[in-house]
């Protein structure tokens, strides 16, 4: 105040100060501020005449240790500039995301106080949820009005979570431990169960019971147990359901003497058809999310999938992309029940001796896909009722294969065995042996809400 400072430049600089503050206290003239530099309080000035004070706030000097805040948003922190968002991306990119992992954004904007006050904590969060596999978003409300209004965020700061394309904003004090609980409770609360004891658990996970996925079972500490785990777990929910064991706790004894468990190592183990021996184990000191997500990517199909949708088909069984990288898929079209459970078995145990990077086994229902069962079979009589193997190569996205059907119905026999894998084998060098061809139609989406 120039009444109590005597420099020559007090009485200039606290006019600087009050014009800029009756700017941020009045709605209209930041409004007119953000859209032209200028309050607008000259009401004759012409739009042209209010460009002419676009960079208004650069002729005030602000000496920012005055209040300790960086108001110029060019000398802002830079370090939300990799998170920034606009309408285009949020939409085509950021929304099918979140059915993969959570987001986290921030709604802010220029001349914002209360955005400020929230940085520390924020960055601190940002970097520290990013690092366990949430998104960060931020969106400048003056910059990206549309998408502002379009997240219902109608002042900033604001935080809202993202998941499944649904919304829910954060109504608290913003401290670390409520933005991490906020995140932990936007995720479903079943993702992962607690394992007390090998037998009844592991039998009710058996494939029969899961369908179509491959059990995660985890014998970690207790830090790993609770965020980061139920973001894997979300993560990977389509491929595997997650279970985990405190070893060392009484009652788990039985179930770390049977898979010969290292009490003292975190271990990951993956079971996949056979539910008695694990398929694959990983065992490190340190759990990290790196080497978690190569794990879980190399095991989240099972053996002998069951294609259930189109996505899982074009993710199984990808179009080549060039002769070296040609893959073929050997599929099973069978029914369910008992009738069909050796025929299966036997299909099943032939793909676990043959499997290759440039082979695939998988198996449908034909009753639950018959497009495609027809498709393949032509609706001969001779495949009524039974089992059969089709040895397939997607051409193109649009649905064209070229494929083999085995002449004779798939009964799992010493003879069935010895023609596929010399099919097989001829393949390797002959690629013409699929000389059929068809489009196929989509797959139904058994899993799409009834």
């Amino acid at each position: 105040h120039p009444d109590k400072n005597k420099d020559p430049g007090a009485e200039d600089k606290f006019i600087q100060i009050s014009k800029a503050y009756e700017i941020l206290s009045n709605e209209e003239k930041r409004a007119n501020f953000d859209r032209y530099g200028d309050a607008g309080e000259s009401q004759g000035y012409s739009q042209h005449q209010h460009r002419q004070y676009h960079h208004f706030h650069e002729g005030f000097y602000f000496d920012e240790s005055f209040f300790h805040f960086p108001f110029n948003s060019e000398r802002r922190d830079t370090s939300d500039e990799k998170y920034l968002l606009h309408f285009a991306h949020y939409i085509n990119e950021i929304v099918p995301d979140s059915f993969k992992k959570p987001y986290l954004i921030k709604i802010t904007s220029d001349w914002c106080f209360s955005c400020i006050h929230i940085e520390p904590v924020w960055k601190e969060v940002a970097q520290e949820l990013e690092a366990l596999g949430v998104g960060i978003g931020v969106v400048h409300a003056g910059y990206e009005r549309r998408l502002a209004h379009h997240l219902g965020a109608h002042s900033t700061p604001s935080l809202l979570g993202l998941i499944n394309g649904k919304i829910t904003f954060f109504h608290n004090a913003v401290i670390r431990e409520n933005l991490r609980q906020f995140v932990e409770n936007l995720l479903p609360g079943n993702l992962v169960e607690k394992v007390r004891s090998s037998k009844r658990v592991l039998q009710a996970k058996s494939p029969q019971a899961l369908g179509r996925k491959c059990y995660l079972l985890s014998h970690v500490n207790m830090r790993w147990c609770s965020h980061p785990a139920q973001l894997t777990a979300f993560a990977y929910r389509d491929f595997l359901s997650f279970g985990y064991v405190y070893v060392g706790l009484r009652g788990t004894e039985e179930l770390s003497s049977q898979y010969n468990i290292n009490v003292y190592t975190p271990t990951m183990m993956v079971f996949k058809e056979n539910i008695d021996k694990p398929a694959d184990v990983v065992q490190a000191r340190d759990m990290k999310k790196q080497l978690i997500d190569d794990f879980l990517s190399q095991n989240k199909f099972l053996m002998v999938s069951r294609l259930t949708n189109q996505r899982l088909f074009q993710e199984l069984c990808p179009v080549k992309k060039s002769h070296r990288q040609r893959k073929h898929c050997v599929v099973l079209l069978t029914g369910e029940g008992n009738k069909f459970a050796e025929a299966y078995e036997a299909f099943l145990t032939f793909a676990v001796a043959n499997t290759k990077d440039t082979l695939k086994f998988v198996h449908i229902y034909n009753d639950r896909q018959p497009e495609f069962a027809d498709a393949l079979l032509m609706d001969e009589e001779k495949y009524r009722g039974k089992s059969a193997v089709v040895i397939l190569e997607r051409r193109n996205n649009a649905g064209k294969i070229a494929y083999k059907t085995l002449e004779e119905a798939w009964q799992g026999s010493k003879e069935d065995n010895f023609i596929l894998l010399d099919l097989l084998d001829q393949l390797r060098t002959d690629p013409g042996l699929l000389s059929s061809e068809t489009v196929l139609a989509d797959l139904n989406d058994e899993l799409a809400p009834v």
